[in-house]
Order: structure tokens, then C-alpha cells, then sequence
């Protein structure tokens, strides 16, 4: 006899694999409501990638419920890219389940088992379908033999999941011979329709649509993906209780996923602001799942400190949430203004848990005590404060901060680099505004590179602007990094949106310069001659005079200004008293020492002298804060006052994190002082921050 209230589905189970050391492996996430996912077992793999595969190494999982028979079904890319790159790869893996958490898994290598497939090195991305005509399940995959276009076969699997036992067919190939990966077919309103992604002319994902599963398919001759980033491994379900379904994917070349919804599998909307995750997937498949089976995969692989760690309240920084698992005590950075005398947390509470108390509390008397229960295991209790720090000023994780005054609208507007993409890949730059430098609010994308710039698509980094009276109108000049070439875009607003100017400004080293990249541009007015100044690089400085359109440099004014050896990039000037303030970024972002030094000029372009003692800001390993540098600094306007805006690692996790850490950056804003010579006080950089300023 059913039981509704464990045969309904309430949950999903969201199957993807990460790349680590010894290869490949999949990994489980859980969802209450399809939108926001949690990684059980604290991100790291629930099957032993060596057991039933060849390689040690499986990739792209698919998981499918099975049909009447109480078994789950998960197929995967039987490949080890860390002990044997690329391939060939030419088997894929075949498990099976009676409770989603013990698995029994087999290698198929298909030109061992088919003679004719002889030759083939690309066994790609299987998925699994039932067959209600055949009363069986099938196995699709892409497959390449020799160097020809990758086609989506079938075959059968064998009775218990073991094996294949029908030679492979073709099922689907590009009409323009092409090549076709990632297949994925859903079922809807009596059509199957093959998401599939397109390889060698044209890159994207398209479906093709057939009223039989296994021949008669008919291409849709358009992308369906919701951006202009290379994507691979999309993957489809239906939402609980719901006429929606999910096509995701996998934006590879970034470490991120895209969601996008849709009604009748033809129009898709991307719901980025709606997805939350704790992990970095790579191509993944979700099922939903009932409330029981939510349940043993909780009590098998989620721990009482992820249940703590899981706070979806919109008030809380969530990539800043600081657990002590030794003394069971955790703290919530919240946004400004929160209301800490009823403020709800909003732990993530998924089957088989418990958490008391729940719903509203008042921790502006002090922490507050919760007892988490995960059936069978023991019940732990917490100590949880609610704390309004204000670094990092903004939610998310960003970059090589710029930050401006604007006369128009008489407020602070703070320009960074899009952060937390895979080896700095983000491809578009946002901005932030605010009244006080405290609370920021998102003005949205600017300028996106794919869509609003012709000469480059890639790496997006580092900007810097500067007001300017043209005509009597105020104008914004927006000087950024592209493909490690410098441009620069137009707005006659600070929140933009900023149009390009059609070419690169900077895209070839100075004359003398032997190697660095053409980056972190810095633009500068000097108060006592009103001429402007561009100054960029890395490994080396560069500095020259803007002519009056502010998009072209003054021929024969470049210099090179480069202090000492231990320059890197990031230049940042200010005038003050008479004196040039030059600052840098010392060491590589990736390191725990990242710092600011600063050196003095009597000009722009002039030599500049370096103090003995010329740190600007450094880490804080008592406050657990590293990687600080490529500043910025704002004065108040008619005020000796200011402020240096600078990324950090991120905190806490960001110096457990390697060289990724480079890139899981995030923006803080502490107060910048002189001593009475001139010379710039070594700031200590904070959690609290600063102060709300005054209006101005």
C-alpha cells in the first residue's frame, strides 16, 4: 500500500561530478524546492570512482528512477582526464541502486564487446530512457570513431544493468555531418525531444524532436542556451507539482551552471538570481525524489554542521558564514540594517532533520542555542550569533575594485571585476551605487564582452572610470581589460549602460616592455593642470597623457614609471598636499601576500620614489584575512578623509582553497590615513569595516 506522503515527490537529488585529485568523481546535492541545492557529504564523492571503471575516473552522471521496478539507474563517462587526458575514452559505466546510496557498478568498453566498433576513442556522456515499446531500458551515448564527427548511438541494456546486449545503433546525427554530444531526451506531451550539444560548426545546444525514441528525429535549427558562454552537458526535469521544467548547463569554461525555465521545451528563461548552490558542478543530471529517500540520503551523507551551515535568510552573506566545528559555534554575517531582534536564519531543513528552535528569533541579545537532529546520528547543539560586519561590502564574490563620486547623482558607485569564474574567465562587469559606502545596491550588468564588444569576448577584469563636463553634460569613461588588451566604453551615466568604442585603446607591450599584459588600467585627472593620465600593466607600469576625447593616448607622452622589482600591477594614483600618490600590487593575486606598496612623485609621468616603509595594506592572519590588494581609494569630496576599497581572499574559506583562491575574491572597504610627513599609515584590514559616512 503507498504511502502520499512518501511516494509524492518533495525533493531533488541533483547527480554531477568536480575534477580532484586522482580524477574524476561523482558527487550528490539536495534540493527542497529545485532551485536552491545543498552537496551532501560536504562536496566530496559518494562512490568510489575506481569501482567498475576502467580509467578510476567517471564523469557526467545521469540518474534515472526506474519504471515499476524500485531501482535507480545511473550511467557516467567511464574517464581519468588528470592520469590520461583527453582519451581515448572508449567505455562508460553502468550502476544501479535500491536505496540511492549503495551501488554496484560495471565497465562497458565498447570495441571489447563489438568488434565493428573497432577504432573508437570517444564513449561520451550516456544517459539512460525506458523504452515502453521494447520493455527495456536504453542507453544513449556520443561516440566517435577515428577522427570523424562524434554521432548519438543506442543500445539496450542487458536485464540487470550490467552490460549492453544489442550493438549500437546510430540514433541522431547532425545534417550538416557536424559533430553531436551530450544527448539528453525528454519526454513531453507525446514527442521526445534530444537536447544535444553542437560540436565543430557551431557551439551551443540545440534539440532535435521525434514522435518515436529511436529514429525520426527533426532538428530545431536554433540555440536554446540563455548566454553567449561556451556550454556543454545540458540536462532537463520537471519541477514537483509544476508545468515547468529545467534545462541546465554546464558554462564550462567559467566553473558555473546556468538554469534557465520553460513551459513548453522551446522557450527558455534564464533564472540566474533564483539558483543557489554551495558547489561548483560540472555536468550533472536531477531527479525528483520522494521525502523518504530525501531522508536516507540525508542521514548517509549530511553532517549536523552543513544543516547549520545551509542559513538561506536573503540578510545573511553566505559565502562568509564562519563555522568553528571544535566548539560548536557559528556566526552569520548579515547585510546593514538587518533586524536582529527578529531575524530567521532560514536553515535549510530537508527530510530526516530537525532543527530547534526554528522561524523568528532575537539575537541582538546575544547568540542564540540550536539542537540539530539527523536521524541516526548524534544530536549536536550550537551556539549561533547574528553579526553586522561590513566587509566585504558587497554580496558575491568580486575583484580589482574602482570606485568613484559621481557629481550627477551624488553618489558612490563601485566598479569591479566579476568574480569566482575558473581561472579569472568572467566575460562582464557590473556596478554597484550607495549613499553611504556601507549599504550597495546592484545596478546590473554594464557592459557584457560578448554581447557589447567586437575586438574581445574573454577576461574581463579591472576597470576604472572617471567623470567628465563635456558640453556641460556630465560623461563616463570606462577604461577595462579584454583578452589582455585595454578599451574603453562610454555612458552619460555612472550605472551605465556603457557602449564601447568599437577597437581596443591598449593592445601591444610599451616599446623596452619583454613580457606582462596589457591590464589594470588606472585613469587620473591632475587637480593643478586639469590634464588626464592613462596608466596600466603588469610586470611592468606604463603611464601616458589622454588626449581631450579621453579614448585616445597623446602620442610621445608614454613612459615607464615601473618602481622596483617588486612591482606587479594593479596602479592606482591620488593627488594629495602636492604630492602624486603611486600604488601597486606587490606578489601575485593567487598568494596569501598580495599586498599594496606606495611610492611618491612631484608629477604624473614624473620618477617615483620609493619609502622605505611603503606598505599600504597586507594581511591580517590574526583576523584570518589574506590576499589584500589592487586598490582603489576615494576621498570625500571637500574632505582630508579617505578610504581604500580592495579585494581579500575570500573569508573563511578562501585560504584553504589554493590557487583558486585567486580567483573567490571579494571587496572590502577600510579607512586610509596619512602621518603628519605625508607618508601613508599601514592600514590593518577588517571585518567591520567602516563606518556609514555622512551624506554629502
Amino acid at each position: 500500500m503507498k504511502n502520499p506522503q512518501t511516494d509524492q515527490y518533495s525533493a531533488y537529488l541533483f547527480t554531477y561530478f568536480t575534477s580532484g585529485k586522482g580524477g574524476e568523481a561523482i558527487r550528490f546535492a539536495l534540493s527542497n524546492d529545485g532551485y536552491h541545492y545543498r552537496a551532501l557529504n560536504d562536496n566530496r564523492p559518494v562512490l568510489d570512482p575506481s569501482t567498475g571503471s576502467t580509467t578510476g575516473g567517471v564523469r557526467d552522471p545521469h540518474i534515472l528512477r526506474g519504471t515499476g521496478d524500485k531501482t535507480f539507474y545511473m550511467v557516467a563517462t567511464d574517464m581519468n582526464t588528470e592520469k590520461y587526458g583527453w582519451g581515448p575514452d572508449s567505455a562508460m559505466v553502468l550502476m544501479k541502486s535500491k536505496d540511492l546510496v549503495h551501488w554496484v557498478s560495471h565497465a562497458v568498453v565498447i570495441p571489447a564487446l563489438f568488434k565493428e566498433f573497432t577504432g573508437v576513442n570517444r564513449v561520451w556522456a550516456p544517459q539512460t530512457i525506458y523504452d515502453p515499446q521494447q520493455k527495456k531500458y536504453m542507453i544513449y551515448w556520443s561516440m566517435r570513431k577515428g577522427t570523424e564527427p562524434d554521432k548519438i548511438y543506442y543500445a539496450y541494456a542487458n536485464k540487470d544493468f550490467s552490460g549492453l546486449e544489442t550493438t549500437p545503433k546510430q540514433l541522431f546525427y547532425k545534417p550538416d555531418h557536424g559533430s553531436c554530444i551530450d544527448g539528453d531526451i525528454v519526454y513531453k506531451d507525446g514527442k521526445y525531444h534530444l537536447f544535444f550539444k553542437t560540436e565543430g560548426s557551431g557551439l551551443g545546444i540545440k534539440i532535435a524532436v521525434s514522435d518515436q525514441l529511436t529514429k525520426g528525429y527533426v532538428l530545431i535549427d536554433r540555440y536554446v542556451q540563455q548566454t553567449e558562454s561556451p556550454v556543454e552537458g545540458s540536462g532537463t526535469f520537471k519541477l514537483n507539482n509544476s508545468d515547468s521544467y529545467i534545462l541546465m548547463y554546464d558554462r564550462y569554461t567559467e566553473g558555473k551552471y546556468q538554469f534557465t525555465r520553460s513551459k513548453d521545451l522551446e522557450h527558455f528563461t534564464a533564472i540566474d538570481d533564483e539558483v543557489t548552490m554551495n558547489f561548483h558542478p560540472r555536468h550533472g543530471t536531477v531527479m525528483p525524489i520522494t521525502a523518504q529517500e530525501a531522508a536516507a540520503l540525508t542521514a548517509q551523507w549530511m553532517s549536523t554542521d552543513e544543516v547549520l551551515l545551509s542559513a538561506q535568510s536573503k540578510q545573511v552573506k553566505k559565502i562568509n558564514i564562519v563555522l568553528d566545528s571544535a566548539s560548536n559555534k557559528l556566526v552569520l554575517p548579515v547585510l546593514p540594517g538587518t533586524k536582529l531582534n527578529a531575524f530567521d536564519p532560514g536553515f535549510a531543513i530537508f527530510p530526516g532533520i530537525k532543527v530547534i528552535p526554528s522561524g523568528v528569533q532575537d539575537f541582538s541579545r546575544g547568540p542564540i542555542k540550536y539542537t540539530v537532529t539527523i536521524k541516526g546520528q548524534k544530536t549536536q547543539t550550537y551556539e549561533v550569533t547574528a553579526a553586522e560586519n561590513h566587509n566585504p561590502v558587497i554580496e558575491g564574490y568580486y575583484a580589482d575594485p574602482e570606485i568613484l563620486y559621481a557629481q550627477k547623482t551624488g553618489k558612490f558607485y563601485l566598479y569591479p571585476t566579476s568574480d569566482g569564474f575558473d581561472h579569472w574567465s568572467g566575460n562582464y562587469f557590473k556596478a554597484f551605487s550607495s549613499t553611504d559606502l556601507v549599504s550597495w545596491k546592484d545596478e546590473g550588468v554594464i557592459l557584457d564582452l560578448p554581447k557589447d564588444v567586437s575586438w574581445a569576448k574573454k577576461n574581463a577584469w579591472a576597470p576604472c572610470i572617471i567623470e567628465k563636463k563635456v558640453n556641460g553634460s556630465y560623461q563616463y569613461f570606462y577604461y577595462f581589460a579584454a583578452g589582455q588588451k585595454i578599451g574603453v566604453a562610454t555612458s552619460n551615466d555612472p550605472a551605465g549602460p556603457f557602449v564601447d568604442s568599437g577597437k581596443a585603446l591598449l593592445d601591444s607591450l610599451p616599446a623596452g616592455v619583454k613580457g606582462g599584459q596589457q591590464i589594470d588600467a588606472d585613469v587620473f585627472s591632475d587637480p593643478k593642470t586639469g590634464k588626464n593620465y592613462l596608466y596600466w600593466g603588469n610586470s611592468y607600469m606604463a603611464g601616458a597623457e589622454l588626449n581631450e576625447d579621453m579614448i585616445s593616448l597623446k602620442p610621445g607622452t608614454t613612459k615607464l614609471l615601473t618602481p622596483h622589482d617588486h612591482y606587479n600591477e594593479g596602479t592606482y594614483v591620488i593627488y594629495r598636499k602636492g604630492v602624486y600618490y603611486f600604488m601597486w600590487s606587490q606578489n601575485d593575486t593567487r598568494s596569501p601576500d598580495y599586498t599594496v606598496h606606495y611610492g611618491t612623485s612631484d608629477s604624473p609621468l614624473g620618477v617615483i620614489s620609493v619609502p622605505k616603509n611603503n606598505v599600504v595594506i597586507a594581511k591580517n592572519v590574526k583576523a584570518g584575512i589574506y590576499g589584500t590588494g589592487h586598490n582603489s581609494v576615494i576621498q570625500l569630496p571637500g574632505k582630508d578623509e579617505w578610504y581604500i576599497v580592495y579585494h581579500r581572499f575570500n573569508y573563511p574559506k578562501g585560504i584553504t582553497m589554493g590557487d583558486a583562491a585567486g580567483y573567490n575574491r571579494e571587496v572590502c572597504i577600510d579607512k586610509l590615513e596619512f602621518n603628519e610627513d605625508g607618508s601613508i599609515k599601514e592600514v590593518i584590514p577588517t571585518h567591520q569595516g567602516i563606518k556609514p559616512v555622512k551624506s554629502l
